[in-house]
């Protein structure tokens, strides 16, 4: 008879790994949001955090905002675009630089975000009292890795 299999000879198995959990948990966000989000007329949950992330301000930037949600422009510039058809963001150049785009909600993208805010997208979750600790660990994992990874 032979051995039994040594550790090497068994990895973890998938379901194992954090990196599978917090890949699959996104894939599933966007299934569980979609019915919430189609029915602010979104189509995608990038265009609802952009939304979000416009809402704590007007006048940002792609830039900045890309930064924020840590989407690149040539992302970023398809789902603005979408929005700016959808009447819910405005894109100007900013008058003091031509090169530079700035994006801010409309009185339309406005109430698309307070609807967002009164439906309950925290209950999708199922985490109840535990919604912000989970989020602080998640939010503790993304900035460990970011610094992980980060050329100094």
């Amino acid at each position: 008879m032979s051995a039994a299999p040594s550790a090497a000879a068994n990895p973890l198995p998938l379901n194992d790994y954090l990196c599978f959990a917090v890949y699959s948990a996104n894939l599933a966000f966007g299934r569980a949001y979609a019915p919430i989000l189609q029915e602010l007329g979104l189509t995608s949950y990038t265009q609802f955090i952009a939304l979000v992330a416009l809402s704590e301000g007007d006048d940002q930037s792609v830039h900045s905002l890309g930064s924020k949600l840590f989407l690149e422009s040539n992302t970023l510039t398809p789902i603005l675009k979408k929005l700016e058809v959808l009447g819910y963001i405005k894109r100007r150049r900013d008058p003091k630089d031509e090169r530079v785009v700035l994006v801010s909600l409309t009185a339309e993208g406005r109430r698309v975000r307070e609807r967002a805010r009164a439906s309950d997208l925290e209950a999708a979750c199922g985490l109840g009292k535990d919604f912000a600790k989970v989020q602080k660990a998640v939010a503790k994992l993304r900035d460990n890795l970011i610094a992980s990874t980060s050329e100094e």
